[in-house]
């Protein structure tokens, strides 16, 4: 696929659409249940990505978006102990 077919492609890319690629990632199956081969994938996942993008979609309910965990510690993870945050015993030896 050339780029110029691509940017228009997502240029006129419905939210309907972009809701059907999204969980066709997700699940890594077309709506009729047909597997997405790998190069389908990066493709779909770019085409998510580049319509969250241009359409301003909020970040956390963009594809991968992680909610940041500080177990209730200031949002720099300061003072959050190496247990809590998941560390395991080694990560603490110095």
């Amino acid at each position: 696929m050339s780029d110029m077919t691509f940017e228009k492609m997502i240029n006129q890319m419905t939210p309907a659409i972009y809701q059907s690629l999204k969980q066709a990632v997700e699940l890594r199956k077309w709506p009729d249940g047909r597997y997405l081969s790998a190069e389908q994938t990066e493709l779909c996942m770019e085409a998510v990505m580049r319509y969250e993008v241009e359409n301003n979609v909020p970040e956390e309910n963009r594809v991968g978006y992680l909610e940041q965990r500080t177990c209730g510690a200031e949002s720099s993870g300061q003072g959050v102990s190496p247990e809590l945050a998941g560390l395991g015993k080694d990560a603490t030896r110095g």
